[in-house]
């Protein structure tokens, strides 16, 4: 379905502001506004199919966005470091406006994998694109990292803005990514807390030989997949992350696409399009290709006429009665996300090269 690929490409193309921003879903009210962990994976998606200039401008956006907050961000790393709780004014917020204005309404903003993934995907640039980031963006890359750095064992909202009290699995793995990513001021200076997050998550986020949803639970969450692709805190191979992906297969795989973990309420807790391309770029790097293929196929099968990809869809609900709730407050599902169609073009475009297309 080539003509997807290439509508995936226009839709985040002709979805992003001048500014650099990428808006999450033109056509979702409660999403127009850019989040760093949706636009981080956009931009990477940008840069894997050559768009280079997108990528860098949503780099550039996401820079002076930091920089504009640098008294947060030292209000933070000062009380942190003397044991004083934060208080809302002292975290930097999740999304922002296209032009990086904060919106007043209330918002879980308390999210630090976006700020992890952004670093990873801020390397991922500089390595495909072979351009070097400017002085702008390395200081506020170096900032951000400082932060992650002395906020990364507090408990936070996680990747789907729930259980704000827990320390959360994939939220550590994307932090240890972006202490970890290759960009000059970062790379090697965080070897001791590198060592520290990976091993509080093997001691406090591993139960029967598989990783967990936070610690204290025993429950899968498709995010875990991003421990290891792309955020490298284990090897693709490694038991510990064989044995994750074959739970997530057992527990959340019930109709071809995956959902988020068991108890997942959010428009009844359907199957979400971007994870089952997650679990086929995963199926890739283990050489599951027939795997990766069927994953491809079952997220083409989503796209609408328009060949906008949603969210999630409403098949095989872990709670029918949620469904109505959230259309009621909300809206129809949100189509076409941008971030469904960035792990698509990933998806496609790493399979295609392994095919030799």
């Amino acid at each position: 379905m080539t003509n997807l690929f290439q509508r995936s490409k226009d839709i985040i193309l002709e979805n992003q502001n001048s500014s650099g921003g990428y808006i999450a879903s033109p056509n979702f009210p409660t999403y127009h506004f850019s989040w760093f962990r949706d636009n981080s994976f956009i931009a990477y998606s940008m840069n894997t199919i050559g768009e280079h200039h997108s990528a860098n401008e949503f780099h550039q956006w996401a820079a002076e966005n930091i920089l504009k907050r640098e008294d947060i961000i030292q209000r933070a790393i000062q009380k942190t470091q003397n044991g004083l709780p934060l208080d809302e004014q002292d975290i930097l917020h999740t999304r922002y406006g296209l032009t990086g204005n904060v919106s007043d309404e209330d918002w879980p903003n308390f999210q630090l994998d976006g700020f992890g993934t952004w670093l990873w995907a801020l390397a991922e640039h500089q390595k495909l694109s072979g351009l070097q980031a400017s002085s702008i963006t390395l200081q506020a890359a170096d900032l951000l990292a400082q932060y992650l750095d002395a906020l990364w064992h507090l408990p936070c909202y996680d990747c789907w803005e729930e259980f704000p009290k827990k320390i959360h699995t994939y939220t550590l793995a994307a932090i240890y990514a972006g202490l970890n990513a290759d960009i000059e001021g970062i790379k090697g200076k965080y070897k001791q807390q590198l060592a520290e997050i990976s091993s509080f998550i093997i001691k406090n986020a591993v139960i029967e030989g598989h990783f967990t949803k936070f610690v204290g639970s025993e429950e899968v969450d498709a995010s875990l997949i991003g421990v290891s692709v792309p955020y490298n805190l284990v090897a693709p191979k490694d038991p510990l992350m064989i044995n994750t992906v074959k739970q997530i297969e057992k527990k959340l795989n019930r109709g071809g696409g995956l959902h988020r973990y068991p108890t997942d309420t959010y428009y009844g807790g359907g199957e979400w399009v971007l994870l089952t391309a997650w679990l086929g770029w995963y199926y890739l790097k283990v050489g599951e290709h027939h795997k990766a293929r069927q994953a491809l196929s079952w997220v083409e099968d989503q796209a609408n006429d328009e060949d906008h990809l949603p969210e999630q869809v409403p098949n095989t609900l872990n709670d029918k009665s949620f469904y109505q709730y959230w259309e009621d407050r909300w809206g129809g599902i949100a189509s076409p996300l941008l971030w469904s169609h960035a792990q698509y073009i990933i998806l496609y475009k790493t399979l295609n090269e392994i095919d030799g297309l």
